[in-house]
């Protein structure tokens, strides 16, 4: 089967017990506990999100990996970009689904990564608690890190643009040294036997963010709005009730079809640049009155949306016609398109017909 764009969507693995999770929020915590206690904060607002074909699956287990990759598979998506976590000091979390599909080779279907280079803290819920520090230790690190890499990089599954295994940085700009540091990896990249690395850099609501200057390849934009307290006038008694309490909650709604504009860029670069697209968004499962929400989005809205991010890239060679998807399976912050009870399969039917 032909596409006109490569889809590969960020796929989160927070959905399996961990020492830490069990540590910081309780016994048998996962993405789950905040999707299923997710409520209504205001009226029409979509909550909870309860899925449909594959359940409240546990990623330990083969078979949710596998059926996730066939769902996936059946609607035309190229492949998974794994979030990943290394912390420093040869720190990981969150690391058991892709170790065992790396090691087993199962499921049969293409992957990357995305080093997710953040710290882990409770500011989700309002306070500043550190869980987990993002640090970066030096050189000996990234070479630790690197040489983690390459067993993944050198699966014949990992996805590559013009032979060179796809990267992604989330947070590029935290890296100390980055260019420097990028230029590293290129090096053990070939000493290693690979072409290079393809590394690409997520930049933030910033058009003129420019991955170059970081040693970078390309760079994929995430445009979310801020988190400023914006409220639509027909919500005025949600607004009254936020303000009553208080707390400087700033719950932040936006109908979808109004924040499409800035959700791609609307100017060529001269960078290789890669659109990223949402099919929507509402983090309130984790954040409460503190999240953002993009309500009355639709599988028939998102469709102009990807077509547009088609648009941008189907001039290109076949290697480099990638679109990212934010997210496979973000549920929690409602940017999944796994089926959920009310949508069914239609966000991955509008996927299948567009590429």
């Amino acid at each position: 089967m032909k596409k006109n764009a490569r889809i590969i969507a960020f796929h989160l693995p927070q959905f399996y017990p961990t020492a830490e999770n069990d540590t910081w929020w309780g016994k048998g915590f996962t993405e789950w506990t905040n999707v299923a206690k997710a409520k209504p904060l205001f009226a029409g607002h979509y909550q909870p999100h309860v899925p449909a074909d594959l359940g409240f699956y546990d990623l330990r287990l083969p078979e949710a990996r596998q059926a996730q990759a066939e769902l996936a598979k059946s609607y035309g998506i190229e492949g998974f970009c794994y979030y990943h976590y290394w912390m420093g000091n040869g720190r990981r979390m969150l690391e058991r689904p892709v170790d065992e599909i790396i090691s087993s080779g199962k499921p049969d279907f293409p992957f990357c990564l995305c080093w997710a280079n953040h710290s882990w803290n409770t500011a989700w819920q309002g306070t500043d608690t550190m869980l987990a520090e993002q640090v970066y230790p030096g050189f000996d690190d990234h070479k630790e890190h690197f040489n983690w890499l390459l067993k993944a990089f050198k699966d014949p599954r990992y996805l590559t643009i013009n032979g060179k295994p796809i990267f992604i940085i989330y947070k590029p700009d935290d890296i100390p040294d980055v260019k420097n540091v990028m230029e590293y990896w290129r090096n053990c990249a070939v000493e290693n036997g690979l072409p290079g690395i393809y590394l690409i850099g997520v930049s933030h609501r910033n058009q003129s963010w420019d991955p170059r200057e970081r040693g970078l390849d390309a760079s994929t934009m995430q445009a979310l709005p801020p988190i400023n307290g914006r409220v639509p006038a027909r919500h005025l008694l949600t607004k009254l009730k936020l303000a009553l309490k208080g707390k400087g909650d700033k719950l932040t709604i936006w109908d979808y079809e109004e924040v499409l504009p800035i959700l791609l860029r609307n100017q060529p670069v001269e960078w290789d640049d890669y659109p990223l697209t949402l099919p929507n968004w509402d983090n309130t499962p984790r954040t409460n009155t503190r999240g953002l929400v993009f309500q009355n989005a639709t599988p028939e809205i998102f469709r102009r949306h990807l077509r547009e991010a088609i648009a941008k890239v189907e001039s290109r060679p076949q290697d480099e016609r990638i679109v990212f998807l934010k997210a496979w399976n973000e549920w929690a912050e409602g940017n999944h398109i796994e089926p959920d009870q009310k949508w069914g399969h239609a966000w991955l039917e509008v996927i299948k017909d567009e590429v």
